[in-house]
């Protein structure tokens, strides 16, 4: 039999390799910023088009690189990090495998442009798919600037798979973040299409967390602090009302890496138990410092998920920490069995006792009369109370008596209406109940019908949104006072881009500011109470599920507002609104099945009652 194997062409290593390291736009600006803090850069500038997929260029003041490093840079496993096997254990910098920028050559028409301090001339460098296309003397500043265009240009079915512009854009900058925290003594820019989105000048931590999620973000933040033999924890945590359904803001860093870890964000899940509600997620920005030999950053392509020698260590000491940082800044519920001495009586009052105020009333009093005393309009400023028994004149007259045994008492109230209760039903009759305050039970020709009051609810909810999006015609209820609600810059570029499928729902906005968005209307069905939790549950579902294009975005944003706004389990509905929901639900195209595709009601034959009775 003939031989069969052979080695790949070194270009063809390098796409496979690509595949694994760079899966999107957003891996190739995390390799180039990674490289830009490993120079030991100051100042940073990221500069993208096209949501990463037409330029990548990153720009830093680093030691930059001689013209033979320049060249040997673009070669598989080439790297200054390492030299033997024991030096993985002793990582101090982001990159080590040297397959980064191999990885990217092969897939991209790289340009780079690199000088060190002792020459006065630097290198320049154009490379296309692995294949070296010039190399010579050019004048540059100090440091490197590499330039990634054209992203899988030799790869058409990756490129395929790439998203929306505004996708891309979204992961460049969940990137940036998680870089930018990395790193707060070093300075950051960030350009998208030609304008400025970050300009992140140095500072301390919190600082540099207030730069990039709001001013706002600051009221928010507890410190974390604890230094042990194992581990140094630093960092913040968000007060626990803060909480989101969202798991936007949350950050390990081990040795100033982002890192991911289930493991430990259970453990910070476990110290805010009991002080959020179920399915809250909390924020937090939070610093481990390790021995790099007890922690194994090499197990996956992209670096972000490690190994800790000893996690459970790590987890019981993370969660006691942000307990204990909760409960010192009086975050956490506590009980106080000292006595306040403000609520104590003073000690010269002791034994005094207790005696009515008396009040001296001048009857002879007239305002309007002329006296001795007189100020400068000439009248009297002495107060007078004279014919104050007229006030009460006709008061006396007895009410008349009435039985208490015919008083009617207020029930009640049943404060979730659905439908407009001033309507008068034909039949005044109850043809439904509520079970368990979850199902509503109706008689039908055949049996019974049983329908589930949230998921049916979320059914005509759902296809009213569509329709109003669709024609453009929901009415809007005007606010009194606009509410400006508070997001990050990432939230507040999700909310432009769904901006005018809102304005269709019925939401009416003022000015948007990169950190402020301004509510002037509101739909019909909800309230003033609910915008917040509204924006924020859209924020949420949009960041989790990415919409491709218009009609997936309508889709979802009519989703949300459906699951959001409906009644919920447990919620007491009066007769008029569950007959309501059953004629409602039925009037719907699609009444079997909820906008999540579950049933929203079942049948019960008289024949299937009768069998339970033989």
């Amino acid at each position: 039999m003939a031989d069969i194997i052979r080695l790949l062409p070194d270009h063809v290593a390098n796409q496979i390799a690509a595949g694994e390291v760079v899966q999107r736009p957003a891996s190739v600006v995390k390799e180039l910023l990674e490289n830009a803090i490993d120079a030991q850069s100051t100042d940073i500038k990221l500069i993208v088009k096209d949501g990463g997929k037409t330029l990548i260029q990153v720009v830093d003041n680093g030691i930059g690189m001689s013209d033979t490093d320049a060249r040997l840079s673009f070669e598989r496993h080439a790297t200054s990090k390492i030299q033997k096997a024991e030096d993985l254990f002793n990582l101090h910098t982001k990159g080590f495998r040297g397959e980064a920028l191999a990885s990217i050559a092969a897939i991209a028409h790289v340009e780079m442009m690199t000088r060190i301090a002792e020459d006065e001339v630097g290198t320049h460098i154009k490379i296309e798919g692995s294949r070296v296309i010039s190399q010579e003397v050019a004048v540059v500043p100090k440091g490197t600037s590499m330039m990634v265009k054209n992203l899988f240009f030799n790869i058409p079915a990756r490129r395929n798979f790439l998203k929306s512009d505004q996708v891309e854009f979204r992961h460049i900058t969940d990137e940036f973040h998680r870089v930018a925290l990395a790193h707060p003594q070093v300075s950051f820019s960030f350009y998208n299409n030609g304008s400025e989105v970050f300009n992140l000048p140095a500072n301390d931590f919190r600082k540099r967390i207030v730069q990039i999620f709001g001013r706002k973000t600051n009221e928010k933040l507890v410190p974390v602090n604890e230094e042990t033999q194992v581990v140094k924890i630093t960092g913040y945590v968000q007060k626990p009302e803060f909480a989101k359904k969202s798991r936007g803001e949350q950050f390990f860093f081990a040795n100033d890496r982002f890192i991911k870890s289930p493991y430990l964000h259970h453990a910070v899940l476990g110290a805010f138990e009991g002080l959020i509600k179920p399915g809250m997620h909390p924020g937090y920005f939070i610093c481990l410092e390790v021995d790099p030999a007890t922690i194994d950053i090499n197990i996956h392509p992209t670096k972000t998920e490690v190994k800790f020698d000893d996690e459970h260590t790590l987890y019981a000491y993370l969660k006691s920490t942000i307990k204990h940082s909760l409960g010192q800044f009086n975050v956490a519920p506590s009980l106080d069995f000292e006595k306040d001495q403000n609520l104590e009586t003073p000690y010269d009052f002791r034994d005094k006792a207790v005696s009515l105020p008396s009040i001296t009333v001048d009857s002879s009093f007239n305002p309007f009369e002329k006296s001795g005393t007189n100020n400068a309009s000439g009248y009297s400023r002495q107060p007078s109370a004279k014919g104050w028994e007229s006030i009460y004149h006709g008061l006396e007259r007895k009410l008349p008596q009435r039985d208490i045994g015919i008083l009617e008492m207020e029930s009640e109230g049943i404060n979730n209406t659905i439908f407009d209760t001033s309507v008068e039903t034909q039949e005044s009759v109850t043809t439904t109940f509520q079970l368990r305050k979850k199902y509503i039970v109706s008689t039908i020709k055949s049996g019974m019908l049983i329908i589930n009051q949230s998921r049916a609810h979320q059914r005509v909810l759902y296809e009213r949104f569509l329709k109003n999006i669709t024609i453009k015609e929901a009415v809007s209820q005007q606010l009194l006072f606009p509410l400006n609600l508070n997001f990050t810059r990432g939230e507040i570029s999700i909310l432009k881009e769904i901006k005018e499928s809102l304005c269709a729902v019925g939401f009416v906005f003022g000015d948007i500011t990169p950190e402020t968005v301004e509510v002037k209307g509101v739909p019909v069905v909800v309230t003033e109470s609910e915008v917040q939790m509204v924006m924020e549950q859209l924020i949420s579902d949009f960041q989790m599920e990415v919409a491709e294009d218009s009609f997936s975005q309508v889709d979802m944003l009519a989703k949300t507002l459906a699951k959001t706004l409906s009644v919920k389990t447990g919620e007491v509905l009066d007769d008029r609104s569950q007959v309501g929901l059953v004629n409602d639900l039925f009037a719907c195209k699609e009444s079997a099945l909820s906008p999540f595709n579950k049933r929203t009601y079942t049948t019960i034959t008289e024949t299937d009652i009768d069998r339970k009775f033989i």
